[in-house]
């Protein structure tokens, strides 16, 4: 089986990958440094849209005509609603383009067919920041985020609801992908907290603090299960290889 990961590769055997008959797709994890209640760690963002690009991975393996491959991720991104926890780190949505477009034309260059964003963290100047890499890219770039209705409308209801930051949706993930990462002893005695955040953002409230979510996290992770995470990540690989397809003119097969 091809080796997923590009870290992973030297650079003759990513020479042998890339002039194969095969397209080689470079999916990019894209995410967040931020706080994630007190059950989940920082990297969350980055561990979803990870989990998400290794399993659209396998997907484009079972089509028999494109090869995935796990580039490096992108772990920062604008993170001003989490302004006043410890371990919130922001970075201005212009240098995070510019950051991410570099990373992309680079990997064009190295010979890949396409290159697809795949973003977990839902926080909307970042997603901004994100899609606008695209603009100038058509055909080569796309992005893939669970906050597109047609994506959104196949997860969970708590996904649905807005109550999801480190709640049922993102920890249930994390305790299928990852779950070294979970605290599940801590996480099984939280109570939920019933706050959307997209309802609160469309009011004009911007900070996790502002939205009264004192513990930085939002819904119900002690309803958590594992069986649920691998439904999701099911769901976010599809969507990213929808994403793939939809840019590069492929009809997805019945």
């Amino acid at each position: 089986m091809t080796e997923k990961f590009l870290a992973r590769h030297t650079t003759a055997s990513l020479e042998q990958l890339v002039g194969g008959k095969r397209g080689v797709i470079a999916l990019v994890p894209v995410g967040s440094t931020e706080p994630h209640g007190p059950h989940l760690g920082l990297g969350t963002d980055v561990v979803i849209s990870a989990a998400a690009c290794l399993r659209a991975a396998e997907l484009l393996e079972k089509r028999g005509t494109m090869i995935g491959v796990i580039a490096p991720a992108i772990s920062y991104g604008v993170t001003e609603c989490a302004t006043g926890f410890s371990g919130a780190v922001s970075i201005p949505g212009s240098v995070l383009t510019a950051y991410i477009a570099a990373v992309a034309d680079g990997l064009i260059a190295s010979g890949v067919r396409h290159v697809c964003l795949v973003n977990n963290h839902l926080e909307p100047a970042h997603d901004a920041a994100v899609r606008a890499v695209l603009t100038g890219r058509e055909g080569k770039v796309s992005y893939a985020c669970p906050l597109a209705k047609k994506w959104a409308r196949t997860l969970s209801a708590e996904f649905k609801s807005g109550q999801c930051h480190a709640g049922r949706y993102e920890t249930s993930i994390l305790m299928a992908a990852a779950p070294e990462l979970v605290h599940d002893a801590l996480r099984a005695r939280l109570p939920p907290v019933p706050i959307s955040l997209s309802d609160q953002l469309r009011a004009g409230v911007t900070t996790f603090e502002a939205m009264g979510m004192t513990a930085a996290y939002a819904g119900d992770p002690a309803a958590a299960t594992i069986e649920e995470g691998e439904q999701l990540i099911q769901r976010l690989g599809e969507m990213v290889v929808g994403e793939v397809l939809e840019t590069l003119g492929i009809k997805p097969v019945a």
